[in-house]
């Protein structure tokens, strides 16, 4: 059984960083892409960044491209975000997803609460 636990989330002033974290257990983490969302109050999910099996590629949103950073640890089955630059509008509840390539259905996780306030 897939079982995603995101950390780091927290409260940060506009133009701080945060880095979030995601522990995968109860599967072969390499054996599956990666991807963070993210959800504000009162708005859809939003796909953030995308991770493959072994890091080789990543993607970004445009909302985030150039400030987020994502990466993966398959030792440590873990995938991580980092968030610099960060804006009032990166506010919302953060979910890593674990997907096999080629499915469009995955698991993701409880999600972690970022806040970006003065």
């Amino acid at each position: 059984q897939v079982q995603l636990v995101e950390s780091g989330g927290g409260l940060v002033q506009p133009g701080g960083s945060l880095g979030l974290s995601c522990a995968g257990s109860g599967f072969t983490f390499s054996n599956y892409n990666m991807q963070w969302y993210r959800q504000a109050p009162g708005k859809e999910r939003e796909w953030v960044a995308f991770i493959s099996r072994f890091g080789d590629t990543t993607n970004y949103a445009e909302s985030v491209k150039g400030r987020f950073t994502i990466s993966r640890d398959n030792a440590k089955n873990t995938v991580y975000l980092q968030m610099n630059n960060l804006k009032p509008e990166d506010t919302a509840v953060y979910y890593c997803h674990a997907v096999r390539p080629g499915y469009v259905s995955g698991s993701m996780g409880q999600g972690t609460q970022v806040t970006v306030s003065s």
